[in-house]
């Protein structure tokens, strides 16, 4: 087929010749696939070369193109790339934890699952703070590396606001009454204690409430939560304070002029009941009814003496 070169230089082809072709009967190739088929022509007749090695290279990457779709598929991907980069120095050797006051650094590296082959390349950081997140006393948490061999960890934790006792159960709680944790020793003993059902939601306010009355507060062992509604105080020398559900400020009031004036916080008593408005009762202990009872004996057995010794007299 001629060809034939315009006024600029270009090469221009015949037009004629495609006709002629079809013309002729043979089939002409749609234009996209005329240079694959120039290619293979080329490649067929050893026209086009290939550099040194190029087929070893072709080998190898097909092959280890195909490993690591297999490992992918049988979930091995993570294994062998932390096995890899491990051998290759970045094995995570340092864990630094700032922020932590009640979660220690064992229990991060056991949520973490470290065991001394971890590689530092392979960790999933958002997948550490998850876990690490899931600690009870954690509140935030971030993961940094710091190549090649070190984590750092910085914790924000949750600040216990007091004990709550539910059942034969002692967690401590936040201000908000979520449970933080078990109590498991007496470090935290300073912490006032809530009792009873709803007790760890109704804390905080009703403590904040009694810091009108510094000395009675000091005295409380255990704020008791009753029926969901009220409260009674159990003091440290056992007596029992009975508030009503509403206008506890009106019962404190009668309770500190009663203490004030009276000293009653201090007597052989067992309870105190403020719940009416209109009279306080107060119950004594089992040993001072006891001693009661005989000084009341012992008052009747004097005036039936005196009784008797009047009517010897005469005088009745």
């Amino acid at each position: 087929m001629l060809a034939v070169r315009g006024k600029r230089g270009k090469r221009v082809r015949d037009p004629l010749g495609a006709v002629a072709a079809e013309a002729d009967g043979a089939r002409v190739l749609p234009r996209p696939l005329r240079k694959a088929v120039r290619f293979l022509v080329s490649l067929g007749s050893g026209r086009v070369r290939f550099p040194a090695h190029t087929g070893t290279i072709a080998a190898v990457a097909f092959f280890a193109a195909t490993g690591f779709y297999g490992m992918s598929l049988g979930g091995h991907t993570q294994n062998v790339a932390q096995a890899s980069t491990t051998a290759a120095g970045f094995a995570i050797e340092d864990v630094r934890v700032s922020g932590n006051e009640q979660t220690s650094e064992i229990d991060i590296l056991q949520q973490l699952g470290l065991d001394g082959t971890t590689s530092l390349v392979a960790l999933d950081i958002i997948e550490a703070r998850k876990l690490i997140a899931e600690l009870p006393w954690v509140q935030g948490v971030t993961v940094r590396k710091v190549y090649p061999s070190t984590i750092e960890v910085t914790l924000t934790e949750r600040k216990a606001f007091g004990i709550w006792q539910h059942g034969s159960d002692l967690s401590l709680i936040e201000r908000s009454g979520s449970a933080i944790a078990p109590l498991r020793d007496n470090k935290f003993a300073a912490l006032p204690l809530f009792v009873g059902r709803d007790a760890e939601t109704a804390a905080a306010d009703f403590y904040d409430e009694f810091s009108r009355w510094p000395e009675i507060r000091s005295r409380v062992r255990a704020f008791v939560r009753v029926a969901g509604r009220r409260w009674d105080l159990r003091l440290d020398n056992g007596i029992v304070v009975k508030l009503p559900e509403h206008d506890v400020a009106r019962a404190m009031k009668v309770l500190s002029e009663m203490e004030s004036e009276h000293q009653l916080l201090e007597r052989d008593i067992a309870a105190v009941d403020l719940r009416l408005e209109d009279r306080t009762t107060v119950q004594l202990t089992p040993d001072a009814v006891t001693r009661r009872e005989v000084a009341l004996k012992a008052r009747d057995k004097m005036l039936k003496a005196q009784e008797t010794e009047r009517k010897k007299e005469g005088r009745i």
